[in-house]
This record gives C-alpha cells, structure tokens and sequence, in this order.
C-alpha cells in the first residue's frame, strides 16, 4: 500500500543572501518550481501546499497549473528571518494540510535533489515507526577535526583538538543538507511552537545523500553550481 503524504513547500520572499532566490530562474524555470517538480515526481506524495508570503513565488506556483497544489499565504509573523520552519510549517498544514498523517518538508531554495529521495525518507519514516527523517550528506573535508580559529595575530589554535591527519581515520560525521524532511503530523504538532528543532521528536533517523546530490540555494556561487548541474541533466545518487 502507497502511503500518501502533503508536502509542504516553503518559499518566503525575503532574502539577504541572495535576494528573490526562491523565484529566480535557474535552468529555465523558476526555482520553486524545480522543488514542485521533486514532490510531484514522488510517489508517496499526494497534496502539495506552497507556504509563502511573495507575490512572485505564488505566481511561480500557479503556473505550474497543478490540481493538487495549493498556495497558503504566509502571515507576516512567520516570515521574517527569524521565523522558525516548524512554525512556518505547522501554520501551513494546519490551514491545508488536511488530516495527512505524515508530511513532508521541503525547501524551495533546493532545485537540485537526487530521484526518489523523497520517497527513501517517508518509507524510512513509516518502516520506523520514527517521528522523523531527514537527509544528510557527509562533511568531507569540513570535518570539524580539522577546523581551527584563528586569534587576531593569526596563530592557528585546533577547534576541537583533534590530531587526525588523513581523511580516512576521520570519524564519520553529516550535515542536514536541506534535501527533504519527513515528519509524523502529530510530531508537527507536538513541537510546531517550541523550540527549533522540537518538531523533529525523539526518535530522529537519517538518510544519506552523496555529496553535491542536493544543492541547497543561498549564494551566487550555489545557484552558478545549480545551474551547470541541471544543464547538463546529471544525477547524483543517495548513498544510503
């Protein structure tokens, strides 16, 4: 049996990374419309909900010309940079989310996203038992063993003091990589008005992406890698 979940899409206009990134074109459409695209392709999802508080980004929605897609206008309480997603979230599902049992978070910033990741997470979620899955990507390079600080004569001072030296001793880490967050309704609920994480619940699972599966949009240098990767129709798997 299909399991159907809403997906909640969220679009806020503001931004001062990169100003009106969420309806910016990138390889030939509008980047929110790529994230609609992502949900739509997914087999677990049903309903898609658009939470946005800009002109453009609903435009962008609406032309998409899709019957089970609906745009929530987003109070302005909930769309200042310090609004949390759980809030912007539980706002949206609580207005068109209907009584789906599971949802699904997504970014409207993330035009790049590996096929079916979406599904690998409500799947994992509902196999589980879980109150939420989220995607991750491995650190890399930016392992936090090999951050350091520098003071204002420029002395290196170790951040975590750690003495690896090749990459292949380093301890596993990863990193939200913002390519989809999959969460029981009632943990929604549950954790929509506390803290920023609360939503996420107790029992938090992970899924795995390759690196530069998911390209997460908030600089130039983002959306120029974007780009290059849509253009040229490249797929880069989920790890595990």
């Amino acid at each position: 049996m299909t399991t159907t979940a809403v997906a909640i899409v969220l679009g806020r206009a503001g931004s001062k990374g990169l100003p009106g990134k969420n309806w910016r074109t990138v390889a030939g459409r509008p980047m929110i419309q790529h994230t609609i695209l992502h949900a739509r392709a997914a087999t677990t999802v049903g309903r898609i909900v658009v939470s946005t508080d800009g002109d453009e980004i609903a435009a962008a929605t609406e032309a998409t010309r899709d019957p089970d897609l609906v745009v929530v206008r987003r109070p302005a309480g909930l769309a200042t940079d310090d609004a949390s997603v759980a809030s912007a979230a539980l706002h949206a599902y609580e207005t068109e989310g209907g009584d789906t049992p599971i949802v699904v978070i997504l970014y409207a910033n993330v035009p790049v996203r590996p096929a079916g990741l979406i599904d690998r997470a409500v799947r994992r979620l509902t196999e589980t038992g879980a109150d939420s899955v989220q995607s991750y990507c491995p650190v890399g390079r930016h392992h936090p063993a090999w951050m350091v600080s520098l003071d204002e004569d420029g002395r290196v001072v170790p951040y975590a003091g750690g003495t690896v030296d090749r990459r292949q001793d380093l301890p596993p880490l990863a990193l939200p990589d913002g390519g989809v967050i999959a969460v029981t309704a009632s943990s929604l609920k549950a954790g929509g008005r506390g803290g920023p994480h609360d939503f996420l619940g107790r029992d938090r699972r992970g899924i795995e992406t390759a690196p530069y599966a998911v390209v997460d949009v908030d600089t130039e240098h983002d959306l120029v890698l974007a780009e290059a990767l849509l253009r040229r129709g490249q797929t880069i798997g989920a790890t595990s």
